[in-house]
């Protein structure tokens, strides 16, 4: 069976999208492909891999990646997962084209207690779409 082919998409490709990647990747790599990237990437938040290390899935080796990485590759869906990307992302082809914005856990808050709260919400709304999307 070929395993259909996903690309998420945010702005740094830091957090939100890297955490969709991670869970696909994890959970259903028997269907899908995942990958991600970012229209002006960054790199990986470490409290990205962290609040994804709770859940026993690693994304410490992942790295930030521009769409242009991309260019001229077919996917079977292309998913923003902000909504900058949304409107700044340039046609990407693909069967089914998606968008689910999630808030950016990646803000200044009082303390890295908050931040970590910020991270773990958005992660784990991120894994119920992926999930009852993908699954």
């Amino acid at each position: 069976m070929t395993r259909k082919q996903v690309l998420f998409l945010c702005t740094h490709n830091s957090a939100r999208s890297q955490m969709a990647e991670g869970f696909l990747r994890s959970k259903y790599s028997n269907r899908y492909e995942a990958f991600s990237a970012g229209v002006e990437p960054t790199k990986i938040h470490p409290f990205a891999v962290k609040v994804m290390k709770e859940l026993g899935i690693d994304i410490a080796h992942h790295r930030a990646k521009n769409i242009e990485e991309f260019r001229g590759k077919t996917f079977d869906y292309v998913v923003t997962v902000c909504n900058h990307a949304q409107e700044a992302c340039p046609f990407f082809p693909g069967k089914h084209i998606l968008h689910q914005g999630f808030d950016d856990p990646v803000i200044d808050t009082e303390s890295a207690d908050e931040s970590m709260n910020m991270f773990r919400r958005v992660r784990d709304e991120i894994r119920v779409w992926i999930e009852e999307t993908f699954g």
